[in-house]
């Protein structure tokens, strides 16, 4: 397998340090919490009969844990904002994935692109058009095969589709992971386990009416083909409208 691991670890380091600042601030939260409910229980001990030195300690105690809970709730704020800043709703662009590769790609025929509950025999093994179901949906890995009616409908808008085996490893698998993240417009990439790919291909990618068949993943194809048919459906959907697939 073909694989430029850089930018992956980079982004996997990137998240990892990301989640840890939403469980430190979380964390944080929890603790300020539990220091507000503290001075609550200890102010609630301040009896009428108490001595008046009696009561002012406690007071003051009070007020330290109270004191004590703001500053912790600035803290986690801090820590929550560090997350969103280092990246948790990044958007991965597909201009970063390399784009120079010379690339097979076959120009599949045209079979429509009707909409249509019903079951629905499609002339080619891995569809690229057709008769499909009104509901596309939504971006990202897959683990279970959702159904060609739907994943034809994701192509019509401009959706690339990388299929893999199986039984792939665990590497090729984390890959796709990180590819499906990339987005161009209202266009994202679906990984999808298939039964279908052909003797001799480790992966098929697909968008509408084409089709790349791999014998061995290679990320710098994989990308060009991304490159040049994202986007491309026959029908697009503004960015605004469509986030994430699965609308429409």
């Amino acid at each position: 397998m073909d694989m430029t691991h850089m930018d992956h670890m980079q982004m996997e380091q990137q998240t990892g340090t990301s989640y840890l600042w939403l469980i430190v601030g979380a964390a944080l939260l929890l603790l300020s919490i539990a220091a507000y409910i503290w001075a609550s229980r200890t102010r609630g001990k301040i009896l009428s009969h108490m001595k008046k030195n009696e009561r002012a300690a406690i007071q003051k105690k009070s007020r330290s844990l109270r004191l004590t809970a703001h500053a912790l709730i600035a803290v986690s704020i801090v820590a929550f904002g560090v997350f969103f800043l280092q990246g948790a709703g990044k958007t991965y662009d597909v201009a970063d994935l390399p784009n120079n590769a010379t690339i097979n790609v076959t120009d599949d025929k045209y079979y429509g692109a009707t909409h249509t509950e019903e079951p629905i025999q499609y002339e080619m093994k891995i569809p690229t058009s057709g008769p499909h179901n009104p509901h596309d949906i939504q971006f990202g890995f897959y683990t279970d095969f959702p159904g060609y009616p739907y994943l034809v409908h994701n192509m019509e808008h401009g959706d690339i589709i990388i299929y893999y085996r199986e039984n792939a490893s665990d590497e090729l698998k984390e890959h796709l992971q990180y590819l499906a993240k990339f987005r161009q417009a209202g266009s994202g990439i679906l990984a999808v386990p298939n039964k279908d790919i052909p003797d001799g291909s480790e992966i098929v990618v697909t968008a509408w009416t084409k089709t790349m068949k791999l014998d061995k993943f290679d990320d710098a194809k994989v990308g060009t083909f991304i490159h040049r048919y994202i986007n491309q459906g026959p029908e697009k959907i503004p960015p605004s409208i469509r986030q994430g697939g699965g609308t429409m």
